[in-house]
């Protein structure tokens, strides 16, 4: 469906929202949940606090919706929503951390031929691919929360810098100079993976 549909859309849900039809969240989010929790999930690294703040993003959509101006595109003002919930969670981490109470799980350390059929070779690409996702990932959530926040909204959720400026809340220069030295660092990290 083309974004200017999706807008118009969002827009009468809203407005039909402000009304007082509540089931115009549900249309909303049908739309949009999908694409909170990966933007949610490649912020927090964690599936959990991704579904829970989802979740809590789409209720602050429901208790604000009076301050939603139509003019503004609702999928940038949703995901601004949602980072500043994902902001606040790394915040809470950070003066609470945890410290796993059981061991790590043995089966984790188990080597691949232990878990393949003697007759399956090894999918060497398959791993391969995979290890450096997951090296990637890793290196994303090891950014500073400012270049992270750039990193996954220009090139994971593949939106433009002044979009992305207008959700952080800061200028497009800005944007540009957070995603040149995640670019920069993320290189360094992942050296042997270029």
């Amino acid at each position: 469906m083309p974004t200017e549909d999706i807008e118009a859309l969002d827009r009468d849900d809203m407005a039909r929202l402000k009304a007082g039809q509540d089931a115009a969240l549900s249309s909303l989010m049908e739309r949009h949940a999908a694409a909170v929790f990966r933007f949610l999930y490649r912020m927090l690294g964690d599936e959990e606090d991704a579904r829970d703040l989802a979740q809590e993003t789409f209720a602050r959509v429901y208790r604000s919706r009076e301050s939603f101006r139509p003019e503004h595109a609702f999928g940038n003002w949703l995901l601004t929503i949602a980072g500043n919930l994902a902001r606040n969670r790394m915040r809470w981490r950070i003066r609470h951390p945890t410290v796993p109470l059981e061991p790590a799980d043995e089966s984790a350390n188990s080597s691949l031929h232990d878990v393949l059929p003697a007759d399956t070779p090894p999918p060497d690409c398959e791993l391969q691919a995979e290890e450096r996702n997951a090296a990637v990932r890793h290196a994303v959530w090891q950014l500073p929360e400012d270049l992270r926040e750039a990193i996954v909204l220009c090139e994971w959720q593949d939106l433009a810098v002044a979009e992305a400026a207008r959700i952080i809340g800061t200028t497009p220069k800005a944007v540009e100079s957070r995603l040149y030295r995640a670019r920069r660092l993320l290189r360094e990290q992942l050296d042997q993976w270029l």
